[in-house]
């Protein structure tokens, strides 16, 4: 690990001297001069040095470059970004800013998404695609007046491809990945494919369809599969099979102003868990056994619909409405098999997880024809049906409930001076089941002499307790953990300031750079509390209270056919937790650091890409007990470097290309970790696991546009 460290900082000292690297962590062609264009956040879709938020963008390009399938594959190089494997769920989360999924926001064209656990957040990144994606914007910082609760510490919005300049567009590729070393054509590693087909009906309306198929066979690790029913504990896999079905259609009409899309998706997702142990059940009188596992299939469905208009309405206002059904529906087939003989019996069905959502979001503006004043006014309304069951258990109908929310919002951008752009703002929520929460933010932009852009911005979003959080029920004789209907939101706040200087030296060579100053407050945080002293009964409570600092700074240079970045972040948290001593509540600091090398081969078109992410050592003050009860102590977890290689190379004009990748060159696979707490009280895990260690892709992909 230490030779790893010093390679890694020996190629961020090499990158820094030849860039001055990331602006906004894209990485472009060498020969494109388009101005990025942002939507999240702004009035209007903005050129990124406009915009009033400070927006990193991860392009098309860098997409592609990633060999990227999943949305967790395309965040995994970001600064201030974690992507957390589980493999006892097979899901993937995320942290930014060291707080989890429940504090930011992923949106799709301004959409929140549905996902098993909320809307919007806790979204299991693995099950976003990404064939149809024209780029990834990320705003940190707290966007409570533009996207509601829960967007505490930033939003991701994705935002997808909705034309193309051709009559008809077709693009078709197949990828194979190794999940490690371990890999064949039909019962290990990663096999994809995908299609999508598109067609500009006549001057104003284009239709696109699309399929992707990700079928992941697991990693074995050192265990043996379902099939194993040998003496030692070997059964099954590490990381668990899953088998996904994605497909997406879209209708857009556009006439000058005015534009109406409707989208719509089906997601379909089957992941195997093979019990590690079984019973041998011998028979002594034939000396025989009859190996029997009890197995589940997680089942998880999703629907969307989202229709969108958007225009000038005369030469009043300018409008822009959302209108969404989405459905999401996770359901168990439970099963004991017999090994030996390959079959199923005492089957069982059901539905652990059901959530439909009505949701509508409108925008408002141009309501005055000022160059120095612009108004705009919003809503969002939300009805969140459904239910959660933890366990099967008890044989209890679920609690169903309805989350509906109310919100109406409005800002304003003036312009003081030629140079400055204030931009106050003001968010009011109502719900069924909480009380009203409020938002604010204050944004100023400022471009200071040689053209250095200042964005500072003070922004509030509450986090609203999530529906286990509330409702969950799950006792039994060693366990009493049961939700909290009276809890109150999370209020979370935070200060971001950003500095940036972007210039070209001649018409070759283009170098930006970024400084960025963050405080993060997040007051009244839900934890899990012991109510009695026999260590069994406990309730979620607000009761912590979490902050973030930390200083970012990010370079980017441009020269021919080269394109290179260096990014650095410290960061600092503490956290104040109910019943811990006053010595925990305060800072702990890590480092990030990450680089990436793009360069085309001229005359061959060849790409080369080289993305490096290091993430030093964590701590955090756990809670544990013994049999002299609880104490509390600084855990840790071990640094650790990634290192992805690809390589891209045309053929036949650039209709055929050929990407080979190599993820994770350091073999990553777990770190000692002791800050995972296990559950309520119950000490920490001795590792994290992050990956399954160094693995190969090769993607061939098919554009014909004609």
């Amino acid at each position: 690990m230490q030779r790893n460290k010093i390679f890694a900082l020996g190629l961020c000292v090499l990158g820094s001297i030849a860039a001055k690297a990331q602006v906004q962590d894209t990485i472009a062609s060498s020969n494109q001069k388009l101005e990025e264009i942002v939507i999240s956040g702004q009035y209007n879709p903005q050129a990124i040095d406009k915009a009033v938020h400070n927006v990193t963008v991860i392009n098309r390009a860098k997409i592609e470059n990633l060999g990227a399938i999943t949305l967790a594959d395309a965040l995994n190089q970001v600064l201030n970004i974690t992507i957390m494997p589980n493999t006892k769920t097979g899901k993937s989360g995320v942290k930014m800013f060291g707080l989890d999924a429940q504090y930011f926001t992923i949106l799709i064209d301004n959409v929140p998404m549905i996902s098993d656990e909320g809307f919007g957040n806790n979204t299991d990144l693995t099950q976003i695609n990404l064939d149809d994606i024209a780029q990834i914007e990320i705003v940190e910082g707290a966007m409570g007046v533009d996207y509601g609760a829960n967007a505490v510490s930033g939003i991701i919005n994705i935002i997808t491809k909705k034309n193309n300049m051709h009559d008809w567009n077709m693009n078709v590729f197949v990828q194979e990945e190794s999940a490690g070393s371990e890999y064949d054509l039909k019962n290990k590693g990663k096999h994809i494919q995908g299609i999508s087909l598109g067609h500009n009906i006549n001057d104003n309306i284009y239709a696109n369809v699309s399929y992707t198929h990700n079928d992941f066979k697991g990693w074995y690790n050192e265990r043996k599969g379902f099939t194993y029913y040998g003496d030692e504990d070997l059964r099954g896999h590490e990381w668990m099979p899953k088998n996904q079905n994605n497909f997406k259609a879209l209708l857009n009409f556009h006439k000058g102003s005015y534009r109406v899309y409707y989208k719509f998706e089906y997601f379909d997702e089957r992941m195997k868990n093979y019990n590690h142990i079984f019973d041998m059940l011998e028979d002594p009188v034939f000396e025989t056994v009859n190996p029997t596992a009890k197995d589940r299939i997680i089942n998880t469905k999703r629907y969307v619909n989202v229709l969108n208009t958007s225009g000038n309405w005369r030469d009043w206002f300018r409008f822009d409405l959302s209108f969404s059904y989405q459905k999401q529906e996770r359901e168990q087939e439970s099963y004991r098999y017999r090994i030996k003989y390959d079959e199923k019996f005492d089957e069982e069905n059901f539905k652990n997880e059901s959530r439909d959502i009505l949701y509508s979001r409108g925008t408002f503006s141009d309501f005055v024809k000022s160059d120095k004043v612009k108004f705009q006014l919003g809503y969002e309304i939300t009805s969140n049906k459904g239910y959660s069951m933890m366990e099967e258990a008890f044989g209890e109908d679920p609690i169903k409930k309805t989350l509906s929310s109310y919100d109406f919002y409005a800002s304003s951008e003036i312009a003081v001076f030629p140079k400055m752009m204030l931009r106050p703002g003001y968010r009011l929520m109502t719900s069924n089941i909480f009380s009203n929460q409020h938002a604010y933010s204050l944004t100023l932009k400022y471009v200071l002499p040689e053209n250095i852009e200042l964005r500072a911005t003070y922004g509030t979003a509450p986090r609203l307790p999530n529906y286990d959080e509330l409702y969950t029920y799950f006792v039994d004789v060693n366990h009493d953990l049961q939700g909290n209907p009276n809890l109150s939101p999370e209020k979370g706040n935070t200060i971001f300031v950003n500095l940036k200087k972007s210039y070209e030296l001649n018409e070759d060579l283009e170098l930006s750079h970024s400084l960025t100053g963050r405080y993060l407050n997040v007051q009244d945080k839900i934890d899990v509390i012991q109510l009695i002293d026999n260590g069994t009964k406990f309730r979620y409570e607000n009761v912590d209270r979490y902050r973030n600092m930390g200083v970012t700074f990010l370079n980017q240079v441009s020269w021919k056919n080269l394109s290179a970045g260096v990014g650095f972040t410290f960061s600092g948290y503490a956290q104040q937790m109910f019943g811990a001593p006053t010595d925990t509540d305060k800072f702990l600091y890590t480092p990030e650091v990450n680089a990436n090398v793009s360069y085309t081969v001229p005359n061959w078109n060849t790409i080369v890409s080289l993305f490096y992410k290091y993430n030093g050592e964590e701590y955090k003050y756990v809670v544990a007990t013994d049999m002299f009860g609880e104490y509390y102590y600084k855990g840790k977890q071990d640094s650790y470097s990634w290192m992805d290689l690809t390589v891209r190379q045309p053929f036949l004009d650039k209709k055929l290309w050929a990407t080979l990748g190599f993820r994770n060159l350091f073999d990553v696979k777990d770190i000692k970790s002791s800050i995972n707490s296990g559950g309520a009280h119950n000490g920490a895990s001795a590792v994290t696991e992050l990956a399954y260690g160094r693995s190969v892709f090769l993607k061939l992909q098919y554009k014909l546009d004609f």
